[in-house]
């Protein structure tokens, strides 16, 4: 299988060394010159909990050549249509597009290259880059974990190919309830991925504080609560029911939830927000397409989202200057 990882940042850096170190053929494709040079010259440097320096294929986007079986695709969401119709001369009539993209990302894909082509990646790990060919892995490695299937959760040849092919770097569930599975990722990133953005800190440091966990707390709700009103089943997430673990009714399962949230993402705990990693270089981030979309879903089913509502509030504001993420936002909420 021919690959590439179109928008190789932190996540698909990461992805790419683990592949090509386990002889996987995979083109690393980034529009930033320096990065892809860095990684020509140095290899990619992968640091944190785990040490590694690894020979890898990069290249710009004006370097591809030829036809890939499979698109990585990691760039942001902002741009999904426009990047692939850039490339469609790079792939073939049955080429697969596998998207790693947080929040429901399948939906805007499938409408360039279709449903048939279209597969699903939730990613149980983070990263974050630290220059140029440098990446620090934020997790765990026994934590590390990917979710693959297709939007109408059909099995197939060419699932299985891909499977195959990510399980060069960690264990690979295939997923029925595909769309189940995206909304535990939508709320994991929507709680914790926003909690970060809006206060500059880990997901750890969100988890540990009291005040920033009451509003991580509630955001799950919100997300638990959307999910229902709109008849999707939230999938477990390594083994663990998230909905059984942190749904509540009355005050006694409440403070039950509240209480175990740091240990829910004690894995996780150094993994920093990309949203807050944009955030911190000046870039737009992917908020709409996070808790955007459960205010959206919110909005159609009749559910109140204030603190999914809030946190894209704040989140737009520090893109326009008007805040900074700092511990301080918590008082908006």
């Amino acid at each position: 299988m021919r690959a590439c990882i179109y928008g190789a940042g932190s996540l698909g850096t990461v992805l790419g060394a683990y592949i090509s170190k386990n002889g996987g053929q995979v083109d690393l494709i980034n529009r930033n010159k320096q990065h892809v040079q860095a990684l020509k010259t140095n290899g990619a440097h992968i640091t944190g909990t785990v040490e590694m320096t690894v020979p890898v294929t990069a290249l710009t986007p004006d370097e591809m050549q030829g036809k890939y079986d499979l698109v990585i695709l990691l760039t942001k969401q902002l741009f999904n249509k426009e990047v692939l119709k850039g490339i469609e001369e790079f792939m073939a009539d049955d080429s697969i597009v596998c998207t790693l993209q947080n929040g429901l990302p399948e939906l805007s894909v499938s409408e360039v290259v279709g449903e048939d082509r279209t597969m699903g990646c939730t990613v149980a790990w983070g990263a974050t880059m630290l220059e140029p060919g440098v990446v620090e892995l934020t997790s765990e490695p026994d934590s590390m974990s990917f979710g693959l299937g297709r939007m109408n959760g059909k099995k197939d040849e060419k699932l299985m190919e891909v499977k195959a092919f990510l399980e060069q770097m960690c264990p690979v569930e295939i997923e029925e309830n595909f769309m189940g599975v995206r909304w535990s990722k939508l709320l994991i990133n929507a709680a914790f991925s926003g909690m970060s953005a809006v206060m500059g800190l880990t997901f750890g440091e969100a988890a540990q504080r009291k005040d920033s966990r009451v509003c991580v707390q509630m955001l799950i709700k919100e997300c638990i609560d959307v999910a229902a009103a709109a008849g999707i089943k939230i999938e477990p997430v390594q083994g663990k029911d998230i909905v059984k673990l942190l749904d509540f009714k009355g005050a006694l399962k409440k403070k039950i939830a509240f209480l175990i949230i740091p240990a829910a993402i004690k894995k996780h705990a150094l993994l920093k927000a990309s949203m807050l990693q944009d955030l911190e270089k000046g870039k737009k981030t992917e908020i709409d397409f996070i808790n955007g979309i459960v205010c959206a879903y919110g909005k159609k089913y009749g559910v109140p989202t204030p603190y999914n509502d809030k946190v894209v509030e704040i989140i737009h504001g520090v893109e326009d200057g008007v805040y900074k993420c700092t511990p301080a936002n918590i008082s908006m909420f």
